[in-house]
């Protein structure tokens, strides 16, 4: 196990630094600084505000002063949020995409495998085919086209939610279910497929022959196999959908990270977009690393053998 979890922290290092190498350079690969504006700034001002940030070094240079400072964990300060550092704007900003995405998490997680073992039950049914045409118009429509339309119809033509902001517990109702609706259809396909394949299964017909009700059958045999592939799927989602949040966020007012990755992109600040997209990136890997450890607990067929995943 510590020679597995060491490997995989190594492989995070590793993907954590070309990242960070391949986001600075096509960064500064963009045309424009953070201080090209309508207005001209004066060369003598814009010089030392160059000079300020160390943008008058050479490239080679500022990758390594980057890179230092990143070892050291300081992302360094926005440029153009005033005397506000990178760090300090994502420990403000970021409790309010945590709470979504969590919240989005759960509704997935349990409406999808419902669904999914209601449509295994009832397969080639009613519940089936609705539950899977629900499930392709999930994954074929994007969150943010989702976020549009239930924002018009829910908050517009039937004021039942606020159009934007965050002022109380409903306010993150529409936020959630554009986030969950893609994750939710996923979730019920994977589901469905997997316990197919599970309720056919000789421990199944076993189980059948010793007499368990149908409901002890699903929940003490059926479920726990299949729910495998979800709990793989886990990892990747959680990521996708706090990632995933910065356009939903924008939709819905929310003053989430989000928000200020789009302004960043778009003001050029580069320690903010720098810092943004390893904040991220850190939060993909270390839920991918979190699913590895939960499936090796879930499944006992699968073992440690040389640092290596088998079953």
């Amino acid at each position: 196990m510590v020679r597995y979890l060491g490997g995989k922290l190594i492989n995070i290092v590793f993907s954590l630094l070309i990242l960070a190498t391949a986001t600075f350079f096509l960064m500064k690969a963009v045309p424009g600084d953070p201080f090209t504006q309508e207005k001209a700034i004066p060369p003598e001002i814009k010089a030392n505000i160059m000079a300020h940030y160390g943008l008058d070094k050479p490239l080679g240079e500022q990758y390594l002063i980057y890179m230092k400072k990143l070892f050291q964990f300081d992302l360094g300060l926005s440029m153009k949020s005033q005397n506000r550092t990178v760090t300090s704007i994502i420990t403000d900003s970021f409790g309010t995409s945590a709470k979504v995405g969590a919240i989005a998490v759960v509704v997935s997680v349990i409406i999808g495998v419902y669904l999914g073992m209601m449509a295994a039950l009832r397969h080639r049914g009613l519940v089936d085919n609705t539950a899977m045409f629900l499930a392709v118009i999930g994954i074929s429509v994007p969150n943010f086209v989702i976020g549009a339309i239930i924002q018009y119809f829910l908050a517009v033509k039937i004021p039942m939610f606020h159009v934007a902001g965050l002022e109380g517990p409903l306010d993150y109702v529409l936020p959630t279910i554009a986030l969950s609706t893609l994750p939710i259809a996923f979730i019920a396909r994977l589901t469905r497929s997997t316990m197919l394949e599970v309720l056919t299964s000789d421990y199944i017909r076993t189980a059948k022959a010793k007499g368990l009700t149908p409901r002890a059958i699903l929940w003490q045999h059926g479920l726990r196999n299949g729910i495998l592939p979800v709990v793989t799927y886990l990892g990747p989602m959680t990521a996708n959908i706090i990632t995933g949040s910065v356009v939903v966020e924008q939709i819905f007012g929310l003053p989430g990270l989000g928000a200020y990755f789009v302004d960043s992109v778009m003001n050029r600040d580069y320690t903010l977009i720098m810092g943004i997209t390893i904040f991220y990136a850190v939060i993909l890997m270390a839920a991918r690393f979190v699913t590895d450890i939960l499936y090796i607990f879930v499944d006992p067929r699968i073992k440690l053998s040389g640092g290596v995943v088998k079953s």
